[in-house]
């Protein structure tokens, strides 16, 4: 997309008040980016073992280390000689208490809606090593250094691995500590703002994006120069994988793709290595951005995982989720998918890719099976010939793939704008008028979302406004309408009106002369508007409505005003009641 420049000073990323200081505990820096560092070694009887967990207090269950344990190291057919970096998801154990940096999590509300944590899920991301050693029982030295994090940042996680993992094989536990010590003293991960984080010598600078980011336009983080000797490395993203490189295998179908992850269908990715599944499930799901993709998807999935049950029965039909496999099992147990996406070693093409069909599910009988989409879904919209055409060209012109991943990630983003303009503006038009909302009744509610009512939109104010695409869109949508992500995408929206309800009720409250008011009616009455008033300011703080500073404390005011006009005993319960 488009680049706009991050002005290093301008941006930097502001020191933090003095208080706000004093409230940060030793390892509550560190907790802001990572839950923790692990060790997965293989021990000749006990298998896969957590080694190391560090700072050593970090809490994980015993089904945590389980599934880290198994995730952590490729299927044995991998064969995967030598580092390899990919990374897993999986479920965090219920029951568990919040971390105590949960301040933290006001940073949380400034990031783009697919960026937000999800707090029922772990990160896990992987630097495996491999290779041959004599001196060793098996023959083999066989250790993953993993970071675990609730943070979706591939590309920082994965650049910081390639940093720190090597060094770490050669000098063990102490420079580990070094590492977390680095990390502790990192600036929280405020969007918006250029950060510099220290680690090993090195300075990452890099900017997470915002809400208020324009889709497609990534800021470039100037690489200025470091007055001292420390090398500095500006990271493009923090989030963003190689698109073009993933979609390579199966060039011809990302349109196909780009509907079926919309949709929420359940898909299998199955790759040769972990390397190649984490990073093809992790470029379907970004390729409906900046949509959020609302089902669970798995990176890396293997048959000790603790859903493996759950997500391969057969007693009902396969679940809304993206899995990443490697195993040839896999084949067998998950032939009953409706959609399965083959892929072989990803190479970047010499020459340009040859057209291929869809491939019927019924010849998916092993992982060998010829690279492709095992599929009998038949898309609705018809195929757009205009980019497969642009990045054939680029092959042949041996167009970086940057640029390739530049193109595709345009196409995908007004893909799915023009999907879902139709749906924001028939959602904004729910929205009750302004003159509905008095000061002394209740926000009025938001209008119901009718399926027709929206379809009769699209006739006039539908896709084809921005976008030259045939096919039954109409179809699209009523399939997506049933799906997980318009249900989460729905109740996002939902949530955001609401609350622009509320604000916009807080500040009729404001403008009335309350204190006029409450001289015309009895002291119940009056009390009884206090406490609604008091309820309102909490509601506002923990909320976090959309609201002006300047309001609330025209509110605080009011309220002290008729307090005051009461007699004092009233007054000192009052002003006692509702201020914690």
């Amino acid at each position: 997309g488009g680049a706009e420049v991050a002005a290093d000073d301008a941006e930097h990323a502001e020191p933090e008040s003095p208080d706000q200081c004093l409230s940060l505990l030793p390892w509550d820096r560190f907790s802001a980016w990572l839950h923790c560092v692990c060790v997965v070694g293989f021990d000749l009887e006990l298998g896969q073992a957590v080694e190391v967990i560090y700072p050593p207090h970090s809490k994980l269950t015993d089904k945590e280390k389980t599934n880290i344990c198994y995730l952590s190291f490729p299927d044995s057919n991998s064969g995967c000689l030598g580092d390899t970096q990919f990374c897993f998801r999986f479920r965090r154990s219920p029951g568990r208490k919040v971390s105590l940096c949960c301040f933290l999590d006001q940073w949380d509300r400034d990031l783009p809606v697919y960026l937000k944590k999800d707090s029922a899920y772990y990160y896990g991301y992987v630097y495996f090593r491999q290779v041959r050693d004599k001196s060793l029982k098996r023959g083999y030295f066989q250790k993953s250094l993993v970071l675990i994090s609730k943070l979706p940042y591939v590309h920082l996680f994965r650049t910081m691995l390639k940093q720190i993992a090597p060094e770490y094989f050669e000098k063990s536990e102490a420079f580990l500590e070094a590492v977390c010590s680095d990390i502790d003293r990192w600036p929280p991960p405020v969007p918006g703002k250029v950060l510099q984080l220290p680690i090993v010598g090195l300075i990452m600078k890099l900017r997470i994006p915002t809400y208020r980011d324009k889709p497609g336009t990534t800021p470039i983080v100037q690489n200025m120069h470091q007055a001292d000797a420390q090398i500095s490395m500006a990271l493009p993203t923090v989030h963003e994988v190689d698109l073009f490189r993933c979609f390579c295998p199966v060039f011809f179908h990302i349109q196909m793709l780009w509907e079926l992850v919309l949709l929420g269908e359940p898909l299998v990715v199955m790759a040769p290595s972990p390397a190649e599944s984490s990073e093809t499930v992790l470029a379907l799901v970004s390729c409906i951005s900046p949509l959020k993709y609302c089902s669970d998807f798995r990176p890396y999935f293997t048959i000790h995982d603790s859903e493996f049950k759950e997500y391969t029965t057969r007693t009902q039909a396969p679940p809304s989720v993206i899995l990443g496999v490697t195993n040839p099992f896999f084949a067998k147990t998950l032939q009953h998918w409706p959609h399965i996406i083959r892929i072989g070693d990803i190479k970047l093409p010499g020459e340009v890719p040859k057209q291929v069909k869809v491939k019927k599910l019924k010849n998916l009988k092993t992982l060998d099976s010829k690279p492709g989409v095992y599929t009998s879904y038949k898309p609705y919209l018809n195929k757009d010939e205009e980019i497969v055409k642009q990045l054939q060209k680029g092959v042949q012109q041996k167009r970086p793939t940057e640029a390739q991943s530049v193109i595709l990630r345009r196409y995908f983003l007004e893909l799915t704008e023009s999907f879902i303009i139709p749906l924001e503006r028939y959602v904004a038009s729910l929205m009750p008028l302004q003159k509905c909302i008095s000061p002394w009744k209740s926000p009025p509610q938001l209008r119901q979302f009718s399926q027709d009512d929206f379809m009769k939109t699209l006739e006039k104010a539908g896709p084809q406004l921005t976008s030259g695409l045939k096919g039954d869109w109409i179809g699209l949508y009523r399939h997506f309408l049933k799906s997980p992500n318009f249900d989460g995408w729905f109740r996002s929206r939902q949530k955001e009106m609401t609350q622009k309800l509320e604000a916009l009720h807080l500040e009729a409250l404001c403008n009335e002369n309350l204190v006029f008011w409450s001289q015309k009616h009895t002291e119940v009455e009056t009390v009884d508007l206090v406490l609604k008033l008091k309820n309102k300011l909490l509601q506002a703080d923990r909320e976090h409505l959309p609201v002006k500073t300047d309001t609330l404390k025209k509110l605080q005011a009011h309220i002290n005003d008729i307090i005051l006009a009461l007699p004092d005993d009233l007054q000192d319960i009052l002003l006692k009641t509702g201020t914690t």
